[in-house]
């Protein structure tokens, strides 16, 4: 595989083999520069709101460093031979000492790239930038990765090497270092896309179909990371209805009522208006007056039962599920607070709903 290395002259050569020979002294140092701030953030987000997957952390290899440094940059006046990228890479490379914070959704970057930018009194963000291959304005597809740039401040870890590098200069704790955050989907897709297009053993096996393959998965990626996002936001809507100091002490107003349903049963919705005044009413008749007594009633293991027992011929809409829901829940009584009075006549719910009760009934007695 051809390297950065095989394009250089004899005199950048010599500068990259100085600052190679330099690296490969301090890199055990460095090391241990890496581990004092893995660990810190380490426990810095265990303590958090928001908690990652996992942590991890790496100091450049020799050959990384090497093959990174020997890159080049367009002559500084036409004609001219190319430069260095990096003439001077310990004052200018962040990444010799690298962190990666792996979250599950998209939503929880911003939230761990806030937790770290607090701790002041630890690092100093110097960068804090979303990278990613491809955008929204191009119309093109990539991962996304959020990139920050941190400073140690007073670190001991860092003195130690600062110490190494150079023993005559006065060691201030101070080092740049990055750390990336990103999804547990886009740390999958960038290292295997990392291990095919830049650490492929011969570039010559390369197609133009590659590139399609990932911009294909890299679309389905952003697709994956939406529905789990989407699922994960329904969920904290579900979960909130529990909370009785909370969402779920909210008054059932009719329009609460029609949130909560969709919410917990989208596929059962209204199919002519949208006045829900009526499940309100109901609710109300049994003293059921709270979001989390609404939650209590919609149970998935309650609906499957009320299906079997009633074998609904039509699948049935809000209405008619809420009615057989209270039904089984209240049985008679249900009939006597909302069905005509026994004297009226005609009296065509009460007959439906004592119907429907005796259908109950049987179902009960033979699955015992």
């Amino acid at each position: 595989m051809a390297s950065n290395w095989d394009s250089l002259d004899q005199d950048q050569r010599d500068a990259v083999d100085a600052n190679v020979a330099l690296y490969e002294r301090v890199r055990p140092a460095l090391k241990r520069v890496t581990r004092d701030v893995l660990l810190t953030l380490r426990d810095m987000l265990n303590d958090a709101e928001v908690t990652p997957l996992f942590v991890t952390g790496r100091t450049k290899t020799v050959e990384s460093f090497r093959e990174k440094i020997s890159r080049t940059d367009d002559p500084l006046e036409p004609g001219g031979p190319r430069v260095l990228k990096f003439p001077d890479p310990f004052r200018t490379l962040n990444d010799m000492v690298g962190i990666r914070v792996i979250t599950k959704l998209p939503a929880e970057n911003a939230a761990v790239a806030n937790i770290i930018k607090r701790q002041r009194q630890l690092f100093d963000c110097r960068g804090d930038r979303e990278k990613d291959i491809g955008s929204i304005e191009s119309g093109t597809y990539g991962y996304s990765s959020r990139h920050l740039i941190l400073r140690t401040i007073q670190n001991e870890a860092v003195k130690e090497y600062q110490h190494v590098f150079n023993p005559d200069m006065p060691a201030n704790g101070s080092y740049f270092f990055e750390c990336q955050i990103r999804t547990v989907f886009a740390h999958a897709w960038s290292e295997i896309e990392h291990d095919i297009r830049f650490k492929a053993e011969d570039p010559r096996a390369w197609t133009p179909h590659f590139d399609r393959q990932f911009t294909a998965t890299a679309a389905m990626l952003e697709t994956v990371e939406s529905a789990f996002a989407d699922l994960h936001e329904r969920y904290e809507e579900v979960r909130s209805y529990w909370d009785l100091h909370g969402e779920g002490a909210s008054p059932l107003t009719p329009n609460r009522v029609r949130d909560v349903w969709r919410t917990l049963l989208p596929h059962v919705d209204r199919k002519v208006d949208d006045d829900w005044g009526w499940a309100a009413e109901l609710l109300a008749a049994h003293g059921l007056t709270k979001t989390v007594e609404l939650a209590g009633l919609l149970s998935a293991n309650r609906i499957t039962e009320v299906r079997k027992a009633l074998d609904h011929r039509y699948s049935p809409g809000p209405d008619r599920l809420l009615d057989d829901l209270l039904l089984w829940q209240y049985g008679t009584e249900h009939i006597d607070l909302t069905a005509e009075a026994p004297d009226v006549v005609p009296h065509p719910r009460r007959d439906s709903l004592q119907r429907r009760l005796k259908q109950i009934e049987r179902y009960r007695q033979t699955a015992l």
